[in-house]
């Protein structure tokens, strides 16, 4: 797992241990190498491991940060409880009695309806609070929860469970084998990926264009993607289902359609001809700004490609129309026969089966969205949550039902949530807020007790559900680089700690030991084994016991010692840099577990959405006329999206100063011709405002905006009093979400609409 060496810095003077570990901060998971001085335990060198049968040397700029990150002096290491207006560091005993005594009364007087979490991204990246999460909801049992989920990929999560019967069953393309990417909305460039486990994706575009290949971008922005593709196509925000329709318009009209080897494994091709007959691209080139001519070539050259794949990311979910959006990437991919197969859109093969993976419409029953609504706004329900936005209203509004109590884990709503100024106003009256969090930021001030949990060198590490679209089957374990400090308990011990206090209970009576191996037993009797036999088969429980579980009982695994040479937990750790067991394979007829047994192509609930759409087109159509030869570009007619950069991850990377320094990044991006229509000057400060709110933000004129279209990051704001982030407030940036009004939302996910948001552009 590690080999002992000599500092290059000071040969011969300290010892120097190198450390073979797997990044946690996103879905490129890249092998790292960790140098530890061992004289003072401090973090000299991270570098890509270059033996990583994943990552083959790839890192980008914010894994080379995890040491800043464990040796942060603003990071919180032991529980902190605030008391009045200061913080006062206390046990664990202490933190977990405080927690029993704010949560008591509240679920005595008002019951658990009056309390619920928050789940932040990180979540998905964590060894324990990733796999443990369920263990505290189970417990506690809240009526509704609030999550990232809502602001980033809901919509892909709608679509999934209707066209393939599990929400987390979302196909990615086979980059490593295609010949015609599509990217739409997506920019590996900063994002590394997203729903889309691949490392070094610039690579894998360039490998497509030096093969004869063609990549393809769309997206409003000219993004550092495109600058890898051989055409950028820009289109207006909130109109990619309408771009899609027209593909389809195109590929069935020409006879360019088949099922390929799916023909008899779906559902609803021939009402997708006809749905999509009445757009053209001559009908929808105004609307979306592509022409008619472009839309045309990209369907024919997509279709006429040997391989290919339609991407969709989060440009597609956080529009108006998301889920339609996110639907029609996949219906694009399936129609083409470009769907489960080598170089197509296909589903991962994990190693490890993801928890995610155990739901089925097939089994469950259909999801019935709207089975209940939000007290205040009568926000309907999308697959147990409401909009993100609706938290500061439910938290705000008096009344039976108000929420009163919080738990925040690994999340910053503050500023990730649409309206946030709103929720900042509501968080103060709250009778209790527990955060899981390691720092004390815009969100966790509001706290009474926090949590503090792991840095990432100091937990095991083996990623779980972004495997499932992963571009090839490999298994990498992390052992941890740094001991916790002595009596801290195991994050996901927290978890189920705090999910028996929510049910009522007391803390002299907690003992995880049973609810643990009860949630255990659930996993081994999904997978057809006797809990009885396998339980004892283990010394310890936690997540190292699930991911063996996951491992032996996966598409390459022993099964218990009864197949040869299959695979466990201790044979992936004898391997420190991983183990590779091939690409992408068709797995559609085996995963999809709708209760046809087939892809639904045309969901009723997705295709009802229709009318709106035409209807938006139609309103366009008509501003677009009243406007005349004054033209789109005007200040009062634009729309603002949100961009990230490949040195930030939303708004947790922004107390490293490496990752931070340098030339200001939260400024507001503008086409030329915009400047010029709203008086704003390159380096000036600009007014932006909303229905929602206004802001002030330097100008960065830039060609790289399609006209009509502004850009500002996203994770910024971090001016708040009563933090505790040094390098964060000396590069304290905007927070854009005080522009997003709560409300404009995708209808049918709930998912916040932050792109394609009507603004103002004025001089400050």
């Amino acid at each position: 797992m590690s080999q002992t060496t000599t500092s290059d810095a000071r040969a011969g003077e300290d010892e120097t241990t190198v450390h073979t570990v797997t990044c946690p901060l996103c879905e490129c998971m890249c092998g790292l190498q960790v140098h530890v001085r061992e004289r003072d335990q401090q973090v000299t060198l991270i570098r890509a491991d270059r033996d990583d049968v994943w990552s083959k040397g790839y890192l980008c700029p914010k894994g080379t940060t995890l040491g800043h990150l464990h040796h942060d002096p603003d990071r919180i290491r032991v529980p902190m409880v605030r008391e009045g207006t200061r913080w006062r560091e206390v046990t664990w005993d202490e933190a977990f009695d405080r927690c029993q005594a704010l949560l008591a009364p509240i679920i005595e007087r008002d019951g658990v309806k009056a309390v619920t979490a928050f789940i932040g991204n990180p979540v998905g990246h964590s060894y324990s609070l990733g796999r443990y999460a369920a263990l505290l909801m189970g417990q506690a049992k809240f009526p509704s929860i609030y999550s990232a989920g809502t602001v980033d990929q809901w919509p892909k999560n709608v679509a999934c469970v209707l066209m393939y019967g599990n929400m987390w069953m979302i196909p990615a393309p086979d980059v490593q084998r295609t010949d015609y990417l599509v990217c739409m909305g997506g920019n590996p460039q900063a994002s590394g990926g997203s729903l889309l486990a691949c490392p070094d994706m610039l690579g894998e575009l360039d490998r497509i264009r030096a093969a004869g290949g063609r990549v393809v971008v769309i997206d409003p922005r000219r993004t550092g993607t495109a600058d890898h593709a051989d055409e950028w196509v820009p289109i207006l925000p909130g109109t990619d289902a309408a771009f899609l329709l027209a593909m389809l318009q195109v590929i069935f009209a020409e006879g360019l359609d088949t099922l390929g080897d799916l023909a008899d494994a779906v559902n609803g091709f021939e009402a997708v001809r006809e749905l999509c007959a009445e757009f053209t691209p001559e009908s929808v080139e105004t609307f979306t700004r592509v022409p008619a001519e472009t839309t045309r070539r990209i369907a024919r050259e997509f279709a006429a490609a040997p391989t290919g794949a339609v991407y969709g990311r989060i440009g597609l979910c956080n529009q108006e129309f998301g889920t339609m959006a996110s639907w029609l990437v996949d219906v694009v991919n399936i129609v083409v026969g470009k769907f489960d197969t080598v170089g197509g859109m296909m589903f991962g093969n994990p190693v490890n089966w993801p928890l995610a993976w155990m739901a089925s419409t097939a089994r469950d029953g259909e999801p019935q969205f709207g089975r209940w609504k939000s007290r205040v706004r009568g926000a309907p329900e999308i697959l147990g949550q409401v909009p993100a936005s609706c938290l500061a209203e439910e938290i705000a509004a008096p009344g039976d039902g108000q929420i009163k109590g919080l738990i925040t884990i690994a999340s910053n709503p503050a500023i990730s949530v649409p309206d946030s100024a709103r929720l900042e106003e509501a968080l103060p009256l709250l009778e209790c807020m527990i955060s899981l969090d390691n720092h004390l930021n815009e969100t966790t001030r509001f706290a009474d007790v926090i949590l503090p949990g792991p840095s990432p060198l100091e937990t095991p590490h083996y990623d779980e559900l972004i495997w499932g679209w992963a571009a090839r089957s490999a298994a990498n374990w992390s052992p941890a680089v740094f001991e916790r400090p002595e009596g801290t308990p195991e994050e996901w011990e927290i978890l189920a700690r705090l999910g028996w206090l929510c049910a009522g209970n007391t803390n002299d009576t907690f003992d995880v030991k049973p609810l643990d191996d009860g949630f255990f037993s659930a996993l081994c009797r999904y997978k057809g084994l006797d809990p009885d036999e396998i339980l004892p088969l283990y010394d310890e429980g936690g997540p190292d016991r699930m991911v063996d579980l996951t491992i032996r009982t996966g598409p390459f695994g022993d099964w218990y010692e009864t197949v040869p040479d299959g695979l466990t937990l201790e044979s992936v750790k004898a391997q420190p840099h991983g183990i590779d067991m091939g690409p992408m394979i068709p797995r559609a007829r085996e995963l999809v577990c709708t209760p046809s047994g087939r892809i639904e192509l045309a969901p009723p609930y997705i295709v009802g959405d229709l009318p709106r759409l035409r209807q938006r087109m139609a309103e366009a159509d008509d501003r677009r006329a009243t406007a005349g030869d004054r033209g789109p570009t005007a200040g009062e007619d634009l729309v603002l999206v949100s961009r990230r950069h490949i040195r930030s991850k939303n708004s947790w990377m922004h107390n490293v100063k490496v990752l931070v320094k340098g030339k200001d990044r939260c400024t507001l991006l503008i086409h030329p011709a915009d400047a010029s229509a709203c008086r704003v000057l390159d380096g000036s400060l600009a007014r932006v405002s909303s229905e929602a709110g206004s802001i002030e933000v330097p100008v960065e004129v830039s060609d790289e905006m399609m006209p009509g279209v502004v850009c500002l990051p996203h994770g910024w704001g971090h001016d708040k009093p009563g933090t505790r982030q040094s390098v964060a407030r000396e590069h304290a940036g905007v927070n854009n979400n005080l522009l997003a009004p709560g409300h404009f939302v995708d209808e049918l996910s709930g998912n916040a609409a932050v792109n394609g948001i009507p603004v103002v552009v004025a001089p400050a």
